[in-house]
């Protein structure tokens, strides 16, 4: 079998798959891209949700929690606390912190003001409802 197995072959092999796979992945690619407008939500966009993602990265919440499951594991998931929780108590919440509770672990003080919350607020609303195709897989994220 060695014998007919020439170098000629192995290239048109190589060259073969190399096309085959690079076609593959501009059709998924162009799948994924059209099918995008339907589900990021980049229509409700507005100038609170990005003040409140600036605040979310310049206090570094992702170093503990996640986000439609990228980020640490070290807090909750809070891609879909908007729904679970709702605004009040999100907001009530991060005031609370830390809440001295012996054998937690605790949320730092970021000491916000009201209008910092309410941005923080509508960016995860704005998360909650980004079509995440059934993510995470149970509701407590």
């Amino acid at each position: 079998m060695s014998g007919t197995f020439t170098k000629a072959m192995a290239r048109n092999i190589f060259y073969g798959g190399t096309v085959f796979f690079f076609l593959l992945l501009v059709a998924l690619t162009f799948d994924t891209m059209s099918g995008l407008p339907k589900s990021d939500n980049r229509a409700n966009l507005t100038p609170s949700v990005l003040a409140g993602k600036h605040i979310w990265e310049t206090r570094n919440c992702i170093g503990c929690h996640t986000l439609l499951g990228e980020g640490a594991y070290f807090a909750p998931e809070l891609g879909n606390v908007y729904p679970r929780r709702g605004p009040e108590f999100i907001k009530a919440w991060i005031k609370s912190q830390p809440t001295g509770a012996p054998g937690r672990r605790q949320m730092p003080q970021f000491n916000l003001t009201e209008q910092e919350l309410d941005d923080l607020v509508a960016f995860l609303k704005y998360t909650s409802e980004i079509n995440t195709q059934k993510w995470p897989p149970n509701i407590e994220g």
